[in-house]
């Protein structure tokens, strides 16, 4: 749900044109370029990868390329500086858990792009954050259908452990209930009661419950797990690392 794709500099899943080891020094820069105008285009940017492909349009080929690399270079820039986005508590949740404070926060990026900001509330910082009721908390900066985010987090759960294909078909089933598609700047939040199960939010609405108390630790464990995909983001969330409050 609250998870898009974590893997730091793997192309997997991501359509981004792989670099020709037997490319000359020339082949080698236009691979390149290809590549960061597919990366475009995976993260979500369609109008930039088609003003990408006509950007020099009539020019020589040399002139195309250069031409193509330096809008390339100009959108990552323009990208990589997006501000970030605050992410906040849903009000019905502030309401009901008045000892929740946010312990820490911080962003989820591949390949230099924001997949998304993330901050945790607990009513105790560090490992004993989890403890207890929590709230995780992501705005995505991207668009990101329900099916993918389902997938993900099953995948996610299965190299933590979760292997059982019967109960993990069971799961996707709930997930899908609960985790609707986002929009770029859209938020899902989750409150957790270990032991009991997870509410879930999108865009401060209640877009399910899970009931399965497993299931709900299992999920949770995605980002808060020490053997998380993403241990900098955990410290961070945890409040352990520079970017925690």
């Amino acid at each position: 749900m609250l998870r898009a794709p974590s893997v730091r500099g793997r192309a997997r899943g991501h359509g981004l044109a792989p670099v020709s080891p037997r490319a000359g020094k020339s082949g080698l820069r236009d691979d390149r370029c290809l590549a960061a105008g597919s990366a475009l285009a995976a993260m979500g940017r369609p109008a930039v990868g088609s003003a990408w492909l006509a950007v020099g349009a009539g020019l020589p080929a040399k002139q195309q390329l250069l031409s193509r690399c330096a809008a390339c270079m100009v959108a990552l820039c323009l990208m990589l500086s997006a501000p970030a986005f605050a992410v906040v508590l849903p009000p019905s949740v502030q309401a009901q858990h008045p000892e929740l404070d946010q312990v820490g926060g911080g962003e989820m990026r591949w390949l230099g792009f924001k997949l998304y900001d993330a901050a945790l509330w607990a009513s105790a910082r560090g490992e004993a954050a989890v403890g207890g009721a929590h709230v995780l908390s992501i705005r995505y900066a991207r668009a990101i259908g329900s099916e993918r985010l389902v997938a993900v987090s099953l995948d996610e759960m299965r190299r933590l452990g979760f292997t059982d294909e019967e109960q993990l078909a069971r799961w996707g089933e709930a997930l899908a209930a609960v985790l609707p598609s986002v929009a770029a700047g859209d938020t899902l939040a989750a409150l957790h009661r270990p032991g009991e199960g997870a509410l879930f939010w999108h865009q401060d609405r209640p877009s399910g419950e899970i009931r399965d108390p497993e299931l709900a630790r299992a999920f949770f464990a995605i980002w808060l797990d020490p053997r998380t995909r993403e241990p900098q983001l955990r410290a961070q969330l945890l409040g352990l690392a520079e970017g925690g409050r």
